[in-house]
């Protein structure tokens, strides 16, 4: 996984004889002496802005310096798709359109679109899926088409802004081949259930795509409400392992005395480790109920802690889960503790008021949501909700002391060129990991300025760097999880990056000054205005050509259906 291949080596040639800095990667997971230490005494609240639904090539794949669909790679995995409805071949081609149907990221329909790694199968496999449930001929077209669709800095400028300024990581992959539950489970656990499978062998997914079980491979709802539409028909079985919620509690994780059968070990650890307790929180929108008893803006199943019963059931650690408003305020009057993790999640409907610029009535009344999700998220609100939440933590007490990790969920169903990595096989005999890639963005004062950082990982990173900043103990290494590996996380894992690779060890050891506060903010003039009036040009920022690239969309496409 580590190794560089016959394309990444030329692609490496050209940047050094063009002149142009090199991707950084320390995948053999050496770090500079002192490096953590450093980061320990330097980040205090880690932010995490957790997006759904986006591939690598769809935001970045003409992002200057990265893995993108410029390279030989992309020619070799991909690049032309066959249309069969249309009997024509299809290549990336560049959108400004930010409001996109929803493609099937199913764990079969990722699965098939990879084809093996070989990332052909997008268009054929997206058409044949829309045919089968029902679709009109030029319908299933049109989705079909629009997993080959990038988009840069004319549409998502504050994301292309914070990816030069600061560090962007081309080689992280979603850690399961499926939608949006499994990405949030393996966020706070870096897996998706491997261990309770090995632990209930009864209680695995077996060969079901959409069914409860272990691993999660699909988005059931959780085991325990809130629900955003009601008491669901079928649910996700109550999980059992351990996650980050119990680590970052240290010596409090006693305190989840409810549903701990398959974490007493764990918790006795913890207990008997002398680490006190980082604080948390999870913030997602619409979980503070309207009045209505909906929670129409609450998207249920990517509440990851509500998966858990020894969370859900046990107020000590449920009471850090909080609706997304709540955040803004504590961090604009420093209101925080000393230090900390906070997730922050958007949802169906934003909070502030805001409206997609398409004066379409039937575009304002679907694209309401700020979480990235095609379907009902506008590109335009969702990244003015991350600059909402990064200028606050940037004109706040915390910029000196914070990390901001910007990542997505799972790909969507779009393209992308990179092969994932394939770790453990699960219960379907299909792989447990990787699925295809997503990006993910560093911001911190101590971060590496405009850097490309290729060192390769996935969501149990986002485990790992926590374990580095507050010397958490690996999930990997807990007791009741330990005798079922691999079956389990993989933050222990040394093919995994743990971040670190995207900050600058001169600004941590302080011999470097810090990148300044400013240099994270956007006007909030800007944010608020729809289309956002900053563009490649005002950004000063160069998209590659994509040789072989389609020049415009392809005859007959729409966005929407």
């Amino acid at each position: 996984m580590g190794g560089l291949s016959r394309y990444g080596f030329l692609l490496l040639m050209w940047v050094a004889l063009a002149g142009v800095p090199a991707a950084l990667s320390a995948a053999d997971g050496s770090k500079p002496e002192g490096l953590v230490a450093s980061l320990r005494s330097r980040i205090h609240h880690v932010f995490i802005i957790y997006q759904e639904n986006r591939s690598f090539d769809s935001y970045f794949g003409t992002f200057p310096g990265a893995d993108n669909l410029a390279s030989e790679e992309a020619r070799a995995h991909g690049f032309s798709q066959y249309d069969p409805i249309g009997n024509q071949w299809i290549s990336p081609f560049r959108l400004a359109d930010p409001d996109l149907a929803d493609a099937d990221h199913s764990r079969p329909a990722l699965y098939a679109k990879a084809d093996g790694g070989k990332m052909d199968l997008y268009v054929a496999a997206e058409e044949g899926r829309m045919l089968r449930s029902g679709a009109k001929l030029a319908d299933a077209q049109r989705v079909g088409m629009l997993t080959m669709e990038h988009e840069d800095c004319d549409t998502v400028p504050f994301l292309w802004k914070y990816a030069k300024t600061f560090a962007l990581y081309d080689h992280i992959f979603q850690a399961m081949y499926g939608p949006s539950t499994p990405g949030n489970i393996d966020l706070v656990a870096a897996q998706t259930g491997q261990t309770q499978w090995a632990r209930h062998p009864s209680e695995a997914t077996g060969d079901a795509d959409d069914g409860p079980g272990v691993p999660v491979v699909d988005d059931l709802y959780p085991a325990f409400g809130p629900y955003h539409n009601g008491e669901p028909k079928s649910k996700q079985v109550d999980l059992t392992f351990a996650n980050l919620f119990l680590t970052l509690s240290g010596v409090s994780a006693t305190s989840a005395v409810i549903d701990n059968g398959d974490v007493k070990e764990d918790i006795a650890a913890l207990a008997g480790s002398g680490n006190a307790p980082v604080p948390w929180g999870w913030y997602q929108e619409g979980f503070k109920d309207d009045g209505s008893g909906t929670y129409p803006a609450y998207v249920t199943h990517h509440n990851a802690a509500q998966f858990f019963g020894y969370v859900r059931l046990n107020q000590s650690l449920w009471s850090n889960v909080h609706d997304l408003t709540e955040l803004l305020p504590a961090i604009q009057s420093g209101a925080l503790p000393d230090r900390g993790v906070y997730f922050i999640k958007g949802g169906y409907k934003n909070p502030f008021g805001w409206q997609p610029a398409n004066p379409d009535p039937q575009v304002r009344k679907t694209f309401l949501g700020d979480d990235d999700h095609p379907g009902y998220s506008d590109s335009h609100l969702s990244e003015a909700m991350v600059a909402t939440f990064v200028n606050a933590i940037a004109q706040s007490k915390y910029w000196n002391d914070s990390a901001i990790v910007i990542l997505w969920d799972d790909s969507e169903g779009y393209y992308d060129h990179v092969p994932p990595p394939v770790f453990e096989t699960c219960p379907d005999a299909r792989p447990c990991g990787d699925g295809p890639r997503v990006p993910l963005i560093l911001i911190s004062p101590y971060a590496r300025s405009g850097a490309i950082i290729s060192d390769p990982g996935d969501h149990a990173s986002f485990a790992k760097f926590l374990g580095a900043v507050f010397d958490l103990p690996a999930l990997a290494s807990l007791p009741d999880e330990k005798p079922y590996l691999p079956k389990g996380p993989r933050d222990a894992n040394a093919a995994i990056t743990d971040l670190t690779g995207g900050f600058d060890p001169s600004r941590l050891a302080g011999t470097t000054p810090p990148i300044a506060a400013s240099q994270a903010e956007i006007p909030k003039s800007a944010v608020t205005t729809f289309p956002p009036p900053m563009s490649c040009k005002s950004l000063g920022i160069a998209p590659v050509s994509v040789p072989g690239g389609m020049a415009a969309p392809p005859a007959g496409f729409s966005p929407r259906l």
